[in-house]
């Protein structure tokens, strides 16, 4: 699933191409993606239609479109595309909505799982995900804030880091990412964080998710693509996501994956320790 720096690429290229844009037409090719709005594909046709692209803004793993005081929140969910094309283009194999602007051009949205969704939110220009907390992108963001409301939980670190009500946009290539280099165990207990650790594995957060932006994002397959339809080369750069067997880049052992959730987390044993004191989970 595209994590903050990935959607954030997505948002910054649709930014450059459709603020200042009105949308002439609308056609939804698929009920799914609208399934949110009470009267459907026909009502989401009849609210866009004429409306002009103020901006286009983000947060965690969220983006809209601000529309004056109205927003249109894009969810990319595991597989979802905006694509700025040609109406003449072949449309992608996909293809869930088109959005024809006032220059002639088509943003499309193409979502293969369909996991992902458009949601229209009257007045929600400002703030249409309020359940979701702030980034570290945020310009409110207080990392001092949130190490401290962590250490408060509970729970363990990369169960914090991926709890999108305390800290949002971090999923779990970049929760893996910032514990290795914080040097922290996935199951290592908030309650047992100093505030300087806990403020250290948010910052490296903070400064992988930095390094994954300017790479364009993660791709690991073609589901994932900036509206040009480039892939991000982050990928070359993790440390320990996705590398089971290989050596660390810190001390040369073999990294290994454990089960976390339903998902997998990769660490390694011998920098990456549980503390003393503590039962091992996995």
């Amino acid at each position: 699933m595209p994590e903050l720096p990935e959607v954030e690429v997505v948002r910054r290229g649709l930014a450059g191409l459709v603020t200042g844009r009105r949308i002439e037409a609308v056609h939804i090719l698929h009920p799914r993606p609208v399934r949110s709005h009470p009267s459907g594909a026909e009502g989401m046709t009849r609210v866009l239609a004429g409306r002009t692209i103020d901006s286009v803004r983000r947060r965690g793993k969220y983006m809209w479109l601000a529309l004056e005081s109205d927003a249109l929140v894009m969810h990319l969910g595991m597989s979802g595309q905006f694509r700025i094309n040609d109406p003449a283009d072949d449309l992608a194999r996909n293809t869930r909505a088109l959005f024809t602007l006032d220059d002639g051009r088509q943003l499309r949205f193409v979502d293969q799982r369909m996991f992902g969704g458009l949601e229209w939110i009257p007045g929600g220009a400002k703030s249409p995900v309020p359940h979701i907390a702030l980034d570290p992108f945020d310009d409110d963001y207080d990392v001092v804030d949130v190490a401290r409301r962590m250490r408060a939980r509970r729970t363990t670190v990369k169960r914090a880091l991926l709890d999108q009500a305390m800290v949002s946009g971090i999923g779990n290539i970049y929760a893996d990412e910032s514990l290795w280099r914080a040097r922290l165990h996935f199951d290592h207990p908030t309650e047992r964080l100093t505030q300087r650790r806990a403020v250290d594995v948010l910052s490296h957060a903070h400064a992988v998710m930095s390094d994954a932006l300017e790479a364009g994002g993660t791709s690991f397959d073609s589901l994932y693509v900036n509206v040009n339809g480039e892939s991000g080369y982050f990928a070359r750069s993790l440390d320990v996501y996705g590398r089971e067997g290989l050596p660390c880049h810190r001390c040369g052992t073999a990294l290994v994956r454990r089960r976390f959730a339903n998902r997998s987390s990769f660490l390694c044993p011998k920098c990456q320790r549980m503390p003393k004191r503590v039962v091992k989970g996995t």
